[in-house]
């Protein structure tokens, strides 16, 4: 390759030299420029240091010559006189017509190329020869980096018509540096193992062969240093340093050995840790904070997650640019390590204005009535979390993001922006859906959660299976009053015939009508109450069980109630699509008064906990305990005992199977009931699939009895996978399970599945 800086050179010593004898001093009457193409003739006067009529000289051209070559256009300037008319005679440096770039496998040539346009290396701009020799070690820095120690990049111009060239970069990238060895020096507390454990860079080993963990990375080598610091900084070791980390190619440049030397130094405890500086917040408020007691083993992690809760405290009241130092106060002689948390509380801010972006359907005031960060309020890093987890409970929108901005030419003021992403909340379809327990569901359905971008919750909905056939109409209004007491009226129909289940056979038809009402109590707790009617007719066919022939003969084949229903809520999950985090406990009661035909009680506690492994993981535990009785003399009706197995309770079993059976083996459900889960949900590994598709390892458990204490012995457990799907149509639920302690009267299903919108 041809070095354009030592042409250059040359060129203007010789150019420097013909200028000192090609002429005498003269006036100049004219300036002609020579040889220029492309170039526009005034950049060049703008450059040159004189003008008609002033008196040229030997020094006045080497000015010119200095200054034109500064430029960067030109590789050649000549300053010459015909008689007295000042000429200068220049050759351009050729333009960029095409870069390109061929043998990148590691990255894309769009990536490569801009990478060269960021140098300046570019098409349409000038070559520069000390361009090209830069962006050829940059870009031979750029793949040793990633571990191809063995590259080879040749740059080749070819010169093209008009004065321009073409640039081709050839990579030979070679194969790249896997990692032999890995050892440390120094280490006590911790082995080699161990610490290699917390690497991501891994030896070469059978296990890892194609994983690509043993390939060399210089920026991984560097987050694994940080990795391994953050282990002995979290164990006690609050003078751990890592001394030197040696980097060791083999001769044939393919195999690489890393040798970390660390020094540990002593294993502290935390001694008295203190809150100092401004006192915006009662110092008392911000000490109680301080979860760490003298003692205890010293940890980074910890005080860091402690100087983030005084921050977020003072954030509370209002101080968002507070920061809180840590002051370490050592006592070498007793390995100890006190702190001082100063307090820098900075100016308090408020609110000035919030915008809402991002909902195209949802009406601003269905978000601003969620919000409890109010405008012209002080800011509350409180309120703004609460405020975004109340918008990710409607089910309205995929993300919420709350973002601050300060506001121009004030220090007290910030905008927060509230960007919502809308998800489908709901459709109108005729469609097919299928079941393992209704086999095909037809369906007919208009449900929209947030009817007309208002909030309130309109559903419409027609299905009919071989079990279940259901329509209902329902509408809720969460905001029937300004102070959030919500409102839901409901009207529906549903037969049911179970002749083809494990369940005793019987067919009933019931039409039913409700009113009910939620208040808030607290942020996060919710009371229902409401009242309806129903109206029940029962055919128990031709062979009926005893209890159901009990049942008739007593109370007939046609039944109405008059339901009283009692809840409660408290929900504190992150989410209410894709909860990662957060309690969620329901309690829900139902009595049928007097005033119908039947009298009897129900009552089911609920809970769901949430907590998150990773940012991509959650452990889910469930539970459920339910009691249902009759009082004045009445029987319980058998179409109101609980039931499980299925999908949706105890997997791997058939639905509704569990619990007391009859003589000939069908279960007949019954007055109490217990389920458990617990659940670790994850993405499939490898793939970005986000979260509406999400699989999970799960352990269920339950029974179905009349005694709570004949429930405990006749629990049932299953294990196995999950995959969920929320998708455009609906949920999609996928189960495979195996029974654990299945007995012989049990009837279990391995695969289980659900497709479609089951109303």
């Amino acid at each position: 390759m041809i070095n354009y800086c030592k042409v250059a050179v040359i060129v203007l010593l010789v150019s420097l030299s013909f200028s000192s004898r090609a002429f005498e001093p003269f006036t100049i009457e004219d300036i002609r420029v020579e040889g220029i193409q492309r170039t526009d003739p005034g950049l060049v006067f703008s450059n040159i240091p004189t003008k008609v009529g002033q008196e040229m000289n030997r020094n006045i051209s080497k000015q010119i010559i200095n200054a034109i070559f500064k430029t960067g256009f030109f590789d050649d300037v000549q300053v010459l006189s015909d008689g007295n008319v000042l000429v200068i005679r220049l050759v351009e440096r050729p333009a960029v017509y095409k870069v390109s770039v061929t043998g990148s496998k590691l990255l894309t040539e769009d990536q490569i190329i801009e990478a060269l346009s960021q140098m300046g290396l570019s098409e349409s701009a000038i070559l520069d020869g000390a361009i090209l020799d830069l962006a050829e070690r940059e870009l031979k820095d750029l793949y040793m980096a990633k571990g191809k120690y063995s590259v080879e990049i040749v740059s080749t111009t070819t010169p093209l018509e008009r004065n321009r060239v073409a640039v081709t970069f050839d990579i030979f990238e070679g194969a790249r540096a896997v990692i032999k060895q890995i050892n440390f020096v120094g280490n006590v507390a911790f082995t080699d193992k161990e610490l290699r454990n917390k690497m991501s860079l891994k030896e070469l080993g059978k296990f890892n062969l194609f994983s690509g963990s043993s390939e060399y990375s210089k920026q991984t080598l560097e987050g694994d240093q940080e990795e391994i610091r953050s282990l002995y900084l979290d164990g006690g070791y609050a003078d751990f340093k890592i001394e030197s980390t040696q980097v060791q190619l083999s001769a044939d440049r393919e195999n690489v050995f890393i040798t970390i030397s660390v020094s540990e130094g002593e294993r502290f405890v935390f001694d008295a840790i203190y809150v100092g500086g401004d006192e915006v917040v009662r110092r008392e408020d911000l000490s109680s904070l301080v979860d760490i007691a003298p003692g205890e083993v010293f940890s980074r992690a910890r005080l860091t997650d402690l100087t983030q809760m005084i921050t977020d405290r003072l954030g509370e009241d209002g101080y968002a640019n507070a920061s809180v130092n840590p002051v370490p106060e050592k006592n070498p002689d007793e390995s100890k390590i006190g702190f001082t948390l100063y307090v820098n509380a900075g100016q308090r801010v408020y609110v000035r204005r919030i915008d809402i972006n991002g909902n195209l359907d949802t009406r601003d005031e269905v978000i601003r009535r969620e919000l409890r960060q109010m405008e012209g309020a002080w800011y509350s890093i409180r309120d703004i979390n609460r405020s975004k987890q109340r918008l990710n409970l409607l089910g309205f929108f995929s993300d919420v993001m709350i973002n601050t901005q300060p506001v121009p030419g004030t220090a007290d003021q910030v905008d927060l922006e509230v960007r919502v992403v809308e998800r489908m909340t709901g459709n109108f379809s005729v469609g097919i859906g299928f079941s393992s327990t209704d086999k095909m569901l037809l369906q007919l359905g208009l449900s929209q959660n947030n009817f007309m971008g208002t909030g309130n919750s309109l559903g419409f909905n027609v299905s009919t299976g071989k079990i279940n056939e259901t329509y209902e109409l329902s509408f809720t209004n969460p905001y029937a009053t300004d102070d959030g007491v919500s409102r839901t009226y409901k009207l529906g129909k549903r037969d049911t015939d179970v002749s083809s289940l494990v369940v005793s056979a019987f067919s009933s038809s019931t039409e039913s009508a409700s009113i009910s009402f939620g208040v808030p109590l607290t942020e996060y707790d919710r009371i229902f109450y409401g009242v309806g009617f129903e109206n029940t007719a029962l055919n128990l066919g031709s062979n009926p069980t005893t209890q159901y022939q009990e049942f008739v003969d007593l109370n007939g084949t046609n039944n109405t109630v008059i339901p009283f229903t009692v809840g409660w809520a408290r929900d504190k999950r992150d989410s209410a699509i894709y909860p990662t985090d957060g309690l969620l406990q329901r309690f829900s009661s139902e009595l049928s008064t007097p005033l119908g035909d039947l009298t009897y009680y129900n009552a089911t506690y609920k809970a769901e906990w949430y907590r998150p492994i990773s940012e991509e993981m959650t452990f889910r535990l469930g539970g459920s305990v339910s009691y249902a009785e009759d009082y004045d003399g009445k029987q319980l009706p058998f179409y109101k005992n609980f039931y499980a197995g299925g999908a949706s309770s105890v997997r791997g079993y058939q639905s509704s199977s569990l619990g007391p059976k009859d003589a000939i083996g069908q279960a007949l459900g019954g007055k109490r009931r217990m389920l458990s889960q617990a659940e670790l949900i994850f993405p499939l590994p490898g793939l970005n699939l986000g979260k509406a598709m999400r699989f999970s390892a799960f352990v269920d458990g339950g029974s179905v009895d009349n005694h709570f204490d004949d429930g405990f012995s006749e629990m049932r457990y299953s294990a196995g996978l999950g995959f969920n799907w929320y998708s455009p149509v609906g949920p999609m639920r996928f189960n495979f399970a195996k029974a654990l302690n299945a007995k012989d009267t049990d009837k279990t299903e391995g695969f289980q599945f659900t497709l479609g919108t089951g109303f």
